[in-house]
């Protein structure tokens, strides 16, 4: 049998093999191209350090709960429970202070710091200040120099230019994300609602849940915020917000060298100024602040500023609000000086004025307020009542730190009852003289102001 042969021609058997065999080729775009967030972070990304911390919190019983046992059973031993948070932060030194948000590290009993490079520490609390929601702490035990970043300039900022931040996002270690700087000098309101955030960075680099206290970085790898709050992600995205790094440094100087923050004061009592404020005062301008008193011997009573006067903007910033006008203020250290602008009848002004110091301590002149009940006291300021909304004609001693769980920071105290004495509290030295005599089993009043209510709060000493 014969077999039929198939010949083909060559030209169309290289056709055939070059369809079975072709590989489609195509040119690669930007071949030599890296981003330069590529080597911010390289630079950057090892001094940002995973935060974990472990706060201790009383567990609080219902005082009259609380009461009822005493009567019948005797004290309650106090009871404590552990919860855990994660944060973000960066050194800025190498032998390990670390800087991050105060919001991160309070309370904390124990502080464990992770370096990108898998290594773990302890770290020891220096101290921090909560308005400005910064805080130092330092690595304990390094045994070489820590990896540093470089701290930049936030005064030099521009609308659109690249901001890069680099934390621990829901535990998600050292995450990196990249935007731009949406706008400069912002203000939010605290979430507790006593005051504002003033002066802050917006951007829309992605800061979520333990960002807190990490670092916002411009092109060149230095440090220009610290991420510190965003808007909730159920109202809006991508809306985060930085302190300035320029706001920051000189009280990160300040808790390094002395483990406290000085603030600075001005010495005024203010008031929003409302359309019915302008109307029945007869004022020229329809936003502001309106000085209603101002204190004798303070910075703007020096510089004179008068009582009547419209405080317009501080440092080309304006200001609305009362509150504002204090949070702003507390962003200065003391010595520093400052322009107010005020409407005064009409005519706008510029006063400079030096700025003191605000009382930040138990002491107040000669007397030292002594603790009590886990509270620490002092005299209350001008700028103690604009933050705190304290009637004028209120006095008594403010409560400046509180671990008892039930008279909050920023309370007005004025009168304690001992056994059905009542004493009037106008200053820290009455506070001292009622105290001092206070003996276990005493029944124990104190009246206090706390958000437009009075109340009190008594208790088995």
């Amino acid at each position: 049998m014969s077999r039929l042969r198939l010949v083909l021609p060559i030209s169309l058997v290289l056709a055939l093999l070059t369809l079975v065999f072709y590989v489609p080729v195509f040119a690669q775009v930007n071949v030599d191209y890296k981003s330069p967030i590529v080597n911010v972070v390289k630079a950057a990304a090892p001094a940002v350090v995973k935060i974990d911390v472990v706060v201790q919190t009383e567990v609080y019983l219902d005082p009259f709960i609380r009461e009822f046992y005493r009567q019948f059973f005797g004290d309650i031993p106090r009871q404590f429970e552990d919860s855990n948070s994660v944060g973000s932060g960066f050194i800025i030194t190498k032998d390990g202070y670390v800087v991050t948000n105060y919001h991160v590290v309070k309370g904390a009993k124990q502080i464990k710091v992770t370096l990108m490079s898998g290594e773990t520490y302890d770290a020891e609390y220096i101290g921090g200040d909560e308005e400005l929601d910064i805080a130092v702490i330092k690595i304990k035990g390094a045994k070489k120099d820590l990896p540093t970043v470089e701290l930049g300039d936030s005064d030099k900022l521009e609308i659109g230019e690249w901001a890069i931040a680099i934390g621990n996002p829901l535990g998600f270690q050292h995450t990196v994300t990249v935007g731009v700087i949406s706008a400069v000098g912002r203000k939010i309101p605290k979430p507790d609602g006593k005051g504002y955030y003033t002066g802050l960075i917006q951007t829309d680099a992605a800061i979520n849940p333990g960002n807190s206290g990490g670092p916002l970085l411009n092109i060149y790898g230095q440090v220009i915020g610290i991420n510190t709050a965003i808007i909730n992600p159920t109202q809006a995205m991508n809306i985060g917000f930085a302190i300035p790094i320029n706001t920051a440094k000189s009280f990160i100087k300040q808790i390094i060298a002395t483990g406290r923050v000085e603030k600075a004061y001005l010495g005024v009592y203010v008031q929003t100024v409302t359309e019915s404020l302008a109307k029945s005062l007869g004022l020229k301008v329809t936003k502001g602040v309106y000085v209603a008193q101002v204190e004798k011997g303070s910075p703007a009573d020096k510089a004179g500023i008068k009582e009547g006067d419209v405080i317009i903007k501080v440092n080309g910033t304006y200001v609305e609000l009362a509150e504002e006008l204090t949070s702003v203020i507390r962003n200065y250290t003391p010595g520093t000086r400052v322009k107010v602008t005020i409407n005064r009848n009409g005519r706008e002004m510029v006063i400079e004025v030096t700025l003191g110091t605000l009382p930040t301590t138990t002491a107040t002149g000669s007397h030292t307020a002594k603790e009590f009940f886990g509270m620490s006291v002092s005299n209350i300021t001008a700028d103690d009542r604009n933050k705190y909304k304290i009637p004028t004609g209120l006095d008594g001693v403010l409560v400046r730190e509180s671990t008892n769980g039930y008279i909050k920071v920023g309370s007005a105290i004025w009168r304690i009852s001992v056994n059905g004495y009542a004493y009037d509290i106008k200053n820290v030295s009455d506070w001292n003289a009622v105290i001092e005599n206070i003996k276990k089993g005493d029944y124990v009043g104190i009246f206090y102001y706390y958000n437009g209510v009075r109340s009190v709060f008594s208790f088995r000493y």
